[in-house]
């Protein structure tokens, strides 16, 4: 293999790797941020209402509550309310901004609000800082 092919084989992967770990912690940041977000409307966040809004089986928020107690991002009780850690809440604020970043970027552009939202989805957790500081970049110009 050349040195070209080599650097951009190299790139490739790292570009993958990236995705991957995007994905990894994408789950993690949509579920902070939307334990946040029950906290905040209703004073809690249970299993039952996590699953529900996820669309997922009650098994199956209890198994990822499991991995993000590990994680250190929330704490709970055998069937008590979900509490954020001082970690989970932060990523949770770091998620939220950048949710509302992509979908105003996007509405900035001309997408209409629901499809922003929906497009936001999976766009805010694949996109760099890089790109992240353009789109603020982006809007505080649109703004002024």
């Amino acid at each position: 293999m050349t040195a070209d092919k080599e650097t951009v084989a190299k790139l490739r992967a790292e570009r993958f790797q990236r995705v991957r770990d995007a994905h990894q912690m994408e789950l993690a940041e949509d579920y902070v941020e939307l334990i946040a977000e029950l906290i905040d409307r209703t004073g809690e966040a249970r299993v039952v209402d996590l699953a529900s809004y996820l669309g997922v089986t009650n098994a199956t928020v209890n198994n990822t509550i499991a991995r993000l107690q590990r994680a250190g991002l929330v704490t709970s009780k055998p069937y008590r309310s979900i509490f954020l850690t001082e970690e989970g809440q932060t990523l949770a604020e770091a998620s939220r901004e950048r949710h509302e970043l992509v979908v105003h970027f996007l509405m900035a552009l001309g997408v209409d609000e629901p499809t922003a939202e929906s497009d936001a989805e999976g766009i805010e957790h694949h996109v760099s800082e890089e790109t992240l500081q353009a789109f603020r970049k982006f809007m505080a110009k649109k703004k002024g």
